[in-house]
């Protein structure tokens, strides 16, 4: 028997590799015939991105809402930062707006925080300062700083209402470069500063801040970020760095300066507070923190702490209940490192818990983090596993989309009333212009329509034409302030002045609006989480936890019906632990729950 020419084994790595090889050679081929698809993050001629819209079967132009500017016929006469911009980095933050109804007339009024010009220079009255617009009610607003006495100059970042002193009215807290602010209430249509008092007067570089009652005893408590222990150096102007193709002065880069830690002032229930960050866990040393929320993770009826940090991981504490809190971050996995600003919380696949978009620096992809705790998973003891996914690629693209920006304000709204929420994003870069870097570069707005199934397209210069045209935007926040049912939205301008944004949407689509009202403590219900059943439908909101950056949302929880013309069933989980249900509610209203709270067990 003659002798094979090749082992068994030299046959098959031979057969193999030819295999192989004609694999090889069609791949190429291919690749040769066939053009890549295109980088969805590039931008268009105009510098603008239109993301993966066309992969979802849905055009750009298929628009369910509409917006238009309303600033100057409102009669809002407001300019951010009037001053010339000089490359250091607390200028360069921006400043937000909080929506609150303070004289309780059933409007959301709209304060306008400011920065007063360079920290070089020393503060005068009369220009940078904030601004009280109250809301008459027909659609107008009329500036009553001086008058509430909210119209003193800082170097202001961020503003939150709040009853610290359960009276009934809101009081407010301006975070600052620089001593922050909290102003009481008189009740009268005047403000008192309380701030040495009350001992919340931190003098470091704050940046947001938000009110949440993380003990449950119906003194809502205030948690501040931090940002970093900035230092101006007349000698570090001169230091540049290179990043993406663009000079970085070392004066507003985030990396030059170390981490500041945050402030945890817990309410002693008797006009002042005690600081407990570092005793409670929640102190994030290592963060350079921008921006706050507190919402309740795990629905264990607790209000949870999440934190954004600029190149740093971001803060995920979840509340034991026992007046501290685990860090959780990296089980989470919403911690990751990342330039974190902005954030909105919101229930956006009607699964009961709440999910997580969190906006970015350039080239780093906005996050969705989805909530999973209620997915079926389980740790070690068998418990429901507290963890969040990110899918931003999943859900139209907003990851590829955000790739040439850097986002600030955000939030989840149902701008056309179909049951589903809307998102919107604030754009605005903190590279300079080529030409003078007195300026920033200017960015457009995102606005997305969320379409079940498919994710979300992003609609917002066909939706509101004044979005057309870039800008350096910064803070904001959304409230129906005209009470006709439908979603607005305010957006702060560094160096320019406000846009509002009314909704002028068509349509035959229903709504309602709840107003929860509590006396025993807390008066505005914060950490009050509500479900509204239509037919299958459940929406879930939480009162007091939807983020943005620097900015706060109006507290009224808005929810759009569709085609439905009643609530089936409304449930409410009042935080001393009530839980009361209602049902058949009609639809296109503002109803208003009060509740008598009761925190002694």
């Amino acid at each position: 028997m003659s002798k094979r020419l090749f082992s068994k084994r030299q046959r098959l790595l031979l057969g193999w590799g030819a295999i192989s090889v004609v694999g090889m050679l069609v791949l190429a081929y291919i690749a040769f015939i066939v053009k890549p698809p295109e980088d969805p993050a590039t931008p268009n001629s105009d510098g603008t991105i239109e993301g993966l819209t066309h992969r979802h079967g849905s055009k750009t132009t298929m628009v369910k809402f509409s917006f238009e500017e309303r600033r100057e016929t409102a009669g809002i006469n407001f300019h951010h930062f009037p001053a010339t911009r000089r490359s250091l980095m607390p200028e360069d933050m921006g400043s937000g707006l909080a929506w609150g109804d303070y004289d309780n007339d059933g409007d959301p009024d709209l304060f306008f925080v400011n920065f007063y010009g360079s920290i070089l220079e020393p503060i005068h009255e009369e220009k940078g300062r904030p601004a009280l617009y109250r809301n008459e009610g027909n659609g107008h607003f009329t500036d009553v700083s001086k008058i509430a006495g909210l119209d003193k100059a800082s170097f202001g970042l961020a503003a939150a209402w709040g009853d610290y002193d359960n009276d009934g009215d809101l009081d407010l807290y301006i975070t600052n470069y620089g001593p922050n602010l909290l102003y009481r209430n008189n009740g009268d249509g005047t403000f008192t500063d309380v701030t040495a008092q009350a001992g919340v007067d931190d003098s470091g570089f704050s940046a947001g801040c938000g009110w949440g009652d993380y003990d449950n005893d119906g003194h809502i408590d205030l948690y501040v970020a931090t940002y970093v222990e900035f230092e101006y150096r007349a000698e570090d102007a001169a230091i540049i760095s290179q990043q993406y193709g663009s000079e970085i002065p070392y004066t507003i880069n985030p990396s030059s300066y170390p981490p500041a830690s945050n402030k945890l002032y817990r309410n002693n229930g008797d006009g002042t507070f005690t600081e407990v960050a570092e005793a409670t866990g929640v102190a994030n040393p290592d963060g350079r923190s921008l921006g706050i929320v507190w919402f309740d993770f795990n629905n264990d009826g607790l209000v949870d702490l999440y934190v954004t940090n600029d190149v740093s991981a971001n803060g995920v504490y979840r509340n034991l209940g026992d007046g501290t809190f685990a860090d959780i971050g990296a089980s989470s996995l919403a911690a990751d490192y990342r330039g974190a600003m902005g954030m909105a919380v919101g229930d956006y696949e009607h699964d009961g818990d709440f999910d997580l978009f969190v906006t970015h620096w350039i080239a780093q992809e906005n996050a969705f983090f989805e909530n999973r705790v209620v997915g079926g998973f389980s740790d070690e003891q068998g418990k429901p596993r507290l963890f969040f996914t990110d899918e931003a690629d999943m859900l139209g693209g907003l990851g590829q989309i955000s790739l040439n920006m850097v986002g600030w304000a955000t939030g989840f709204a149902d701008f056309d009333n179909d049951g589903y929420p809307d998102l919107w994003i604030v754009n605005g870069h903190t590279l300079e212009m080529e030409d003078d870097n007195t300026l920033l570069q200017p960015q457009r707005m995102h606005i997305f329509r969320h379409e079940p199934g498919k994710g979300f397209i992003e609609v917002g210069k066909q939706a509101a034409p004044v979005l057309a045209k870039p800008f350096v935007g910064r803070g904001g926040a959304h409230a129906d302030y005209d009470g006709d049912g439908k979603m607005d939205i305010a957006v702060m301008v560094h160096s320019g002045v406000p846009l509002l944004l009314h909704n002028t949407s068509t349509g035959d689509r229903h709504w309602l609006t709840l107003r929860l009202r509590q006396s025993g403590g807390n008066t505005q219900a914060l950490g009050t989480r509500v479900t509204v059943r239509t037919g299958e439908l459940v929406q879930t909101a939480q009162v007091g936890a939807e983020g943005s950056y620097l900015s706060q949302h109006h507290s009224d929880r808005h929810f759009g019906l569709g085609s439905a013309t009643k609530v089936d069933e409304l449930t409410i989980y009042w935080p001393d632990g009530t839980v009361e249900k209602h049902q058949d509610i009609g639809s296109d209203q503002l109803v208003i729950f009060k509740h008598v709270a009761d925190y002694r067990h």
